[in-house]
């Protein structure tokens, strides 16, 4: 396992997969919530999917999940220090520009990162997430409801069906519910959309038809000043990451083949 300390003195574990010649490009993948680098991206096919382009694949466990040290305190999980940690990565392999892809809560940290040095990312692209981003936080927050379905003794007694699923998946994949729990508590204020649509990069919102967390990718797209929203035929949350249509939607995208007005950039 390889890994690396934060300025804030964290280890995080991460993968940096060169190709056997000069990499085209670099990816830079950031994971979903309760996922890791090996369940969201490495088994789901996008290590080889890229490998084969001839990609420098770089993907990192965020703190709290996977290999990476696990911590309790919700202010250590703030979007601020999530996107910094994408960058310090970048920052110790060396790496000044790359292209970005997160998915599910990856988008936020892809999307801070990205606000944070928009000099060092090519394009963003966000999967998993739509319209219902820019929803107005609920009386009764996600993140404390996803917080209990993690603390909670009995699975069983959890009564919302995708809070259960993501339960089920966290201790399938034997994550420490506490820190995830922490993690969905972290303090962080609202996105800045007015921002978020300066951004020059081309930005790619990629989601399943079925995905009933995210709502309308092209409704979200349109809040980027060149994005493109595309719907995965059929597939849902889960479905949609190992998707060959995501995959292919993603190349085409980075190709700059989705739309002759709107050019991939180096």
């Amino acid at each position: 396992m390889a890994s690396f300390t934060t300025p804030d003195g964290v280890t995080l574990a991460y993968d940096d997969i060169a190709p056997p010649g000069p990499p085209e490009r670099t990816i830079f993948l950031l994971h979903g919530i309760v996922s890791n680098r090996n369940e969201g991206w490495r088994r789901t096919g996008w290590y080889g999917a890229f490998e084969r382009r001839d990609f420098r694949v770089v993907a990192l466990d965020q703190r709290g999940h996977g290999e990476s040290e696990k911590l309790y305190d919700p202010a250590a999980y703030t979007r601020e220090k999530l996107a910094g940690d994408a960058l310090s990565l970048m920052d110790h392999l060396g790496i000044g520009r790359a292209d970005l892809f997160g998915y599910s809560m990856g988008t936020r940290t892809a999307m801070g990162a990205a606000l944070a040095a928009p000099d060092r990312f090519s394009n963003l692209m966000l999967g998993g997430v739509g319209s219902k981003l820019r929803d107005p936080p609920t009386a009764t927050s996600a993140a404390a409801t996803m917080a209990d379905a993690m603390l909670a003794e009995d699975p069983e007694a959890i009564t919302e069906p995708m809070l259960k699923s993501f339960r089920q998946f966290a201790d399938e994949q034997g994550e420490d519910r506490r820190a995830i729990a922490a993690f969905t508590q972290a303090p962080n204020p609202p996105l800045d959309w007015d921002a978020l649509g300066a951004l020059r990069m081309p930005v790619l919102v990629v989601t399943g038809q079925r995905d009933t967390l995210a709502g309308d990718p092209e409704e979200l797209a349109r809040s980027f000043a060149h994005g493109k929203g595309v719907v995965v035929p059929a597939a849902d949350h889960f479905s949609a990451i190992p998707h060959a249509l995501t995959k292919a939607t993603v190349f085409d995208f980075l190709d700059g083949m989705l739309d002759d007005d709107f050019p991939a950039f180096e």
